[in-house]
């Protein structure tokens, strides 16, 4: 049985010298390609869609750093956020706020885990149940 759900196979096996190279240099590219494509997209944005569509930008942005951050700190929130049991994270097709909606469901949050979802519940009402991700490719 392998550490994650029996909905998620194990991870694909890397080289640790390709995986790390691959590391590095996607934190090259992301340093010093990331503000100037920030600052296109918003310019891109104002001129195509006028200050509406900068919410939509945003949000892409918001969630694609949330699947980063589920990936980051998999082991950390597993162990602080998660009863033995629980849908665990680390998916990059995944959003933080999805693992911790299903797992409201299922009632394995311990209660520091249900503390974050009460703060994000605040900040956007029901924002873990609406967050869920029931199509999410599966970790490979």
């Amino acid at each position: 049985m392998n550490s994650q759900n029996d909905d998620q196979p194990a991870q694909r096996k890397a080289n640790i010298f390709t995986g790390f190279l691959l590391f590095l240099v996607s934190i090259v590219l992301f340093i010093t390609t990331t503000p100037l494509g920030f600052i296109y997209g918003i310019g891109y944005t104002l001129v195509t869609h006028f200050f509406k569509g900068l919410g939509g930008f945003f949000l892409e942005i918001a969630i694609s750093i949330d699947q980063l951050g589920n990936v980051i700190m998999q082991h950390l929130l597993n162990m602080l956020w998660l009863k033995k049991g629980g849908y665990k994270f680390g998916n990059r097709d995944e959003t933080i706020s999805s693992v911790l909606g299903k797992n409201k469901v299922q009632n394995t949050l311990t209660g520091f885990g249900k503390f974050i979802v009460k703060i994000l519940d605040t900040i956007d009402s029901n924002h873990v149940l609406d967050s869920i991700d029931y199509y999410v490719e599966p970790k490979n």
